[in-house]
């Protein structure tokens, strides 16, 4: 008796009589991103027309509201912070010291890539009512969805390792060196409780704080921009003049790989259920879809403008300098100072603050990304605390074994940052595909399917990322892999690897099909 009572008080709305437990539903044990009383109110007025009002008015998406737009926005900003995380930063400033101004425009094409991909999710979490990691669940067998969880939780723990470890970095700066890089990991770890604090307020609220430190990020970075001076003739020759030679192709692979994030797109599925919409009324889709792929694009573009800051601020005080090689997130503040030193701010806190704002605002929208996670693909309902401390704790346990035994300036630390964009990289694939057949899948969308031109477009951005990534790792594994032993193991795995990959992408088609079929009847 007592376990079930620990039981209860552990699962959402725990306390409630059995009575009522055992009237509801099926639906009411499945994991939701959102209950209904959480969900922010679209209609501005109750003189709105429905799909099942008048009969002979027009059933299209109703006309533009500024007011509707306001009321849509949120999802996309917190989206666009997997496109401004530390590791995206850092990215930027490898990109601009190494090659200078040259791969802007391939940052203007990995961002409408990325751009692609989450419009694609949105349009899955508007329209199913569910997001991908639930439909997934459902989609896939047992096997497939467990080992789907476990790669989608690899990417993240790799991720928010580097966020954690960029706020820390942060912190020891502002702190002048008075906070050591593991105190700076301890007191990231506690962003999880202001993420609980300002969900209990409202969606509003936590939309709102995270607006805030992507205000400053954008205005930390613009004066950079602006006290440095980096060539405007430059940087626009850069955004429309493609440029790309074998000295920077490390560097390319970087911008491209940082900017598809796999756990962002799992978020973006879930944000978007934060609105009430009737999905029953085609209309409020479509009104839904219409302003969500505003926001995210507006997102987007602030996110471009954050990144290009970053990158020619580099270009114009690196490019072509002995430190352009070894520059990254713990020194990049100090050779800003060096360099620039103080014009109207002291250029190194101006970086830190920046930074500082994009370490904190992307651990937590990692925790936010983490809890969608597990509970749409194990459909766990626990409170939220407990779910937010349970995904906290894959990332900030190994985190701290990072803070403590490597410094941030050791060679070591390169070749870890390294491996963590490998980890990542591999686990595109696997939010990618079951994203792209999803959306493909009349029967799940009905008349929102994506049509054959975007399909197209979808998946040769989807294997054009799988190529990057298969750079990343042949790189990875040439350079850093050493023994026979260990490169046979990791020819087994890519092998395992490569399969689950073959058969989510044939799943769906008739060949599988017949496949399946000649193999039942032969057994």
């Amino acid at each position: 008796m007592a376990s079930r009572d620990l039981a209860e008080s552990l699962l959402p709305g725990g306390g409630a009589s059995a009575s009522a437990s055992a009237s509801s539903s099926h639906d009411e044990y499945e994991e939701r991103a959102y209950d209904s009383d959480d969900k922010v109110s679209i209609s501005i007025s109750d003189s709105e027309p429905d799909d099942d009002g008048d009969p002979g008015a027009p059933r299209g998406r109703p006309a533009f509201s500024w007011r509707k737009l306001w009321r849509f926005t949120g999802p996309g900003f917190l989206m666009c912070i997997g496109f401004l995380d530390p590791g995206n930063l850092e990215g930027d400033l490898q990109a601009g010291a190494a090659a200078g101004y040259q791969l802007l425009w391939l940052l203007l094409w990995a961002t409408v890539m990325g751009a692609l991909v989450q419009l694609l999710s949105a349009r899955l979490g508007v329209v199913t009512g569910k997001h991908l990691a639930e439909l997934c669940r459902e989609e896939y067998p047992p096997w497939a969805t467990r080992a789907l969880w476990v790669m989608t939780e690899l990417a993240l723990v790799g991720a928010d390792i580097q966020e954690v470890i960029g706020s820390a970095i942060a912190i020891k700066i502002l702190s002048g060196g008075i906070v050591p890089l593991w105190g700076g990991v301890v007191i990231t770890a506690f962003d999880c409780f202001i993420f609980l604090f300002l969900e209990n307020y409202g969606v509003r609220k936590l939309e709102a704080f995270f607006g805030v430190l992507i205000a400053t990020m954008a205005i930390s970075f613009a004066i950079m921009f602006g006290e440095t001076k980096p060539s405007g003739k430059e940087l626009l020759i850069g955004l429309v003049v493609p440029k790309l030679s074998s000295k920077t192709i490390k560097q390319a692979v970087g911008i491209v790989g940082c900017i598809i994030m796999p756990h962002n797109v799992f978020l973006h599925s879930a944000l978007v259920q934060s609105r009430k919409i009737d999905t029953k009324k085609k209309s409020r889709v479509q009104e839904a879809v219409y302003y969500y792929n505003i926001e995210s694009i507006l997102a987007l573009i602030v996110s471009f403008f954050i990144n290009i800051c970053v990158t020619t601020v580099f270009a114009k005080g690196f490019y072509g300098s002995d430190k352009a090689d070894n520059i990254g997130l713990e020194n990049a503040g100090q050779y800003l100072q060096e360099k620039y030193g103080t014009v109207l701010f002291p250029v190194l806190y101006i970086w830190a603050i920046g930074l500082l704002a994009s370490g904190q605002s992307s651990t937590i929208t990692g925790t936010y990304a983490g809890q969608f996670v597990m509970g749409g693909f194990l459909n766990l309902r626990l409170k939220k605390w407990l779910r937010a401390v349970i995904t906290r704790s894959f990332a900030i346990i190994p985190t701290m074994i990072v803070a403590l035994f490597f410094d941030t300036e050791d060679p070591t630390m390169d070749v870890l940052n390294e491996s963590l964009n490998v980890l990542q990289s591999i686990q595109i694939p696997f939010a990618l595909i079951p994203l792209i057949t999803l959306v493909s899948s009349e029967q799940l969308m009905g008349s929102f399917v994506v049509g054959p031109i975007t399909k197209v477009i979808s998946w040769i951005v989807t294997i054009f990322l799988m190529l990057i990534n298969g750079y990343l790792i042949l790189s990875f594994y040439t350079n850093e892999v050493r023994g026979a032993v260990v490169r046979s193991s990791l020819c087994v795995v890519l092998a395992v690897y490569l399969a689950f990959i073959i058969y989510l992408i044939l799943r769906n088609t008739t060949l599988y099909s017949r496949l399946r079929s000649s193999v039942s009847k032969s057994t």
